[in-house]
């Protein structure tokens, strides 16, 4: 069964840091490519962050260019989003799939990143 987890999220204060994680599990992780989404209260999901199987290439939402990294360990079946610098508009809830696997698996529960002073 394909599932994704993810954690690490929290409150933290404009200009701070949060390292999210997703381990995902049920299908053959170190061969498809892992995307972090977010989604904010009354707004559709959007992309954020995107990273290929071997972890290159990285594309990122232009917003978050510069603050935010992506990278995998395919040994542990996760894939990281390292956010830093934040600001009141990345609150949201943030979560990672499969592109390839997105019409076919559920998504997570996501976990809930809130930048406020």
């Amino acid at each position: 069964q394909v599932q994704f987890v993810e954690s690490g999220g929290g409150l933290v204060q404009p200009g701070g840091s949060l390292n999210l994680s997703c381990r995902a599990s049920g299908f053959t992780f170190s061969t498809y490519a892992m995307k972090w989404y977010r989604q904010a209260p009354g707004k559709e999901r959007e992309s954020v962050a995107s990273i290929g199987s071997m972890s290159s290439p990285q594309i990122y939402k232009d917003s978050v260019k510069g603050r935010f990294s992506i990278s995998r360990d395919n040994a542990k079946n996760t894939v990281y989003l390292q956010m830093n610098k934040l600001k009141p508009e990345d609150t949201a809830v943030y979560y990672c799939h499969a592109p390839l696997l997105q019409s076919e698996y559920n998504w997570g529960q996501g976990t809930q990143v809130t930048v406020s002073s």
